[in-house]
């Protein structure tokens, strides 16, 4: 472990003129399982951050973790060395789900790190619950959600179960041992939720994310409107306004290259066409919807004429509203975001 922060902190510096000393107001440690660094690992890596970037005063420091990887004692000292968001991935407060998706912590020990975290002092908390999972009704998924209220967290994401090929579920439903998920199913869980935690004070401002007033995820929202972010580790993903890159996805070749001082990544060149849809794509997610300003002053489209027909049946079908040439998606529409975005996405030779 020491030796991949070594290696984090020397990209940290080779990284300096990413941002050409543009503010910094967000860090994230996720992927892996951060929560197993121990208070100098993270107090290093903030300092170099600090060092060679221009971060603001104070920003948004969040950090992944597994419900079974903290105590007391880890909370303070990860508060005390400069976190102030949790991320918590609770996943379900029932056990069987739990035992189910293979999860290492339990019921109790869902709750215990939630109040464990209060009491650290982390005023900014946000839990993560899936959807879907087998069960022959929404009792279990009404529970959840009633639980999650009750604690009252800053912010919650939600998932749907995603059964993926080559996974131990995606081979059990490849040979009939297990159903997929079912989309009806699916659906009425998400209505469910919405529903549910719009009623307690939580808004959706992202199709699988919601906040209390004043606790969106700052970073999670830079990425959806498409703004600069530069991702530090083994498979990190970075984007600059035009191209992305990836760093290499082996641990091993990673420490190594950084040992030269080389940064290991392959660089994702877009072209106009990607970053037209992918604007379309990620701002129809959220609460502030698809701007067709930005990609007639952008990229010179205008969506509204370029889709007209197809935008005035999905209006009259009350999926989405349009405002003052913003196309947000209606709870309806929703349910079938990707779906929307697909067929609405343009290709250079229409544009």
């Amino acid at each position: 472990m020491d030796e991949m922060i070594d290696a984090i902190c020397v990209e940290l510096e080779l990284q300096a003129s990413y941002f050409n000393n543009d503010q910094v107001n967000t860090i994230y440690f996720g992927g892996g399982t951060p929560s197993l660094m121990n208070e100098e690992h993270v107090k290093r890596i903030l300092k170099q951050i600090r060092y060679y970037f221009n971060l603001s005063s104070n920003p948004e420091v969040t950090l992944e973790a597994n419900p079974d990887d903290l105590d007391l004692h880890q909370l303070s000292f990860f508060r005390a060395a400069g976190i102030n968001r949790l991320s918590i991935g609770i996943q379900s407060f029932h056990g069987s789900h739990l035992a189910w998706m293979n999860r290492q912590h339990n019921a109790e020990q869902s709750e215990k790190c939630f109040y464990d975290s209060r009491k650290a002092g982390f005023e900014n908390i946000s839990i993560d619950l899936i959807y879907a999972l087998p069960a022959p009704n929404h009792d279990l998924w009404l529970s959840d959600l009633k639980k999650a209220v009750l604690m009252r967290p800053e912010h919650i994401s939600s998932y749907c179960l995603t059964i993926e090929p080559k996974t131990a579920f995606g081979n059990w439903v490849a040979k009939g041992k297990m159903e997929d998920v079912e989309e009806e199913y699916a659906a009425q869980q998400f209505e469910i939720l919405t529903e549910t935690l719009n009623r307690y004070g939580y808004e959706q401002y992202e199709i699988s994310n919601f906040a209390q007033p004043g606790y969106e995820s700052q970073h999670n929202s830079n990425y959806w409107k498409q703004e600069k972010y530069l991702g530090i580790g083994p498979s990190a993903h970075s984007f600059n306004g035009n191209f992305k890159q990836a760093n290499v996805s082996n641990n091993v070749k990673y420490l190594k290259s950084l040992a030269e001082r080389k940064i290991p990544f392959e660089k994702i060149i877009l072209t106009r066409e990607d970053q037209m849809n992918e604007y379309i794509l990620t701002s129809l997610r959220t609460k502030w919807g698809c701007d067709n300003q930005i990609l007639t002053s952008k990229y010179g489209v205008n969506l509204l004429a370029l889709r007209e027909d197809y935008l005035y049946g999905l209006f009259t079908q009350g999926m989405i509203e349009i405002e003052e040439q913003c196309i947000t998606l209606t709870n309806k529409g929703k349910l079938l975001a990707d779906k929307i975005a697909a067929d609405l996405f343009v290709f250079d030779e229409l544009s």
